[in-house]
């Protein structure tokens, strides 16, 4: 069954207050597989083509798409490194946005995918530090370690940076794919998760081959 009308009409945005809330995709989205970037953003990673995945825990999207990107992952060449950028588009989200880099710092991201289990399968509310907290305790970390982690100068910057690209890559919904800091695809521009993955291929291949 085809995707698209629910990404033609939808993009995740996610109210903590009400549940999910959802936005129309606008007319640029609806009429390309893909937004182009001007001018170009240069990598954060030395040496590599950088693809973003925009990207928030509550978002049931991301969640589908999650194990699908980390696949395609496994099949790019050295040279392309796959990011993920926790997006925060309320002020309620930031909580989450500290997990994600938290748990980096801890070197901890093999729970990653388990986040997403937990909320949308398991229906646990890990919206905010307490929640976080006591649910990252249950999965054997130590809670100190992970406040001190929460709280980092490190996270701090981290979430300062993800909020910037978020605004630069002008992401309106999750999820969604920044290619070499030159394009932006995603479900709701292609019609299904697949087909994002497809046109960042795409994408990839040309500015591949151009460099």
């Amino acid at each position: 069954m085809s995707l698209k009308p629910l990404f033609l009409r939808t993009l995740a945005i996610v109210s903590l207050g009400a549940g999910l809330a959802f936005a129309p995709a606008s007319h640029a989205q609806l009429d390309t597989a893909h937004t182009t970037i001007e001018p170009a953003q240069p990598s954060d990673t030395a040496g590599k083509v950088e693809v973003l995945e925009f990207f928030a825990y509550s978002c049931p999207h991301c969640a589908t798409m999650q194990p699908m990107v980390e696949q395609w992952a496994k099949t790019l060449p050295e040279n392309v490194v796959v990011k993920q950028i926790p997006v925060a588009f309320n002020a309620g989200m930031e909580d989450m946005q500290r997990l994600y880099f938290s748990l980096e710092a801890l070197d901890r991201l093999d729970l990653h995918s388990k986040v997403f289990h937990a909320i949308h399968r398991e229906k646990k509310r890990i919206f905010n530090f307490k929640s976080m907290a006591d649910w990252v305790e249950d999965q054997g970390l130590e809670r100190k370690q992970f406040e001190a982690a929460f709280r980092s100068f490190g996270v701090n910057t981290k979430v300062d940076r993800a909020n910037e690209l978020t605004k630069t890559y002008n992401v309106e919904g999750t999820p969604s794919l920044a290619i070499g800091g030159r394009y932006v695809t995603s479900p709701s521009m292609t019609g299904t998760y697949e087909g994002a993955i497809t046109e960042a291929q795409k994408l990839l291949d040309s500015i591949l081959k151009a460099n």
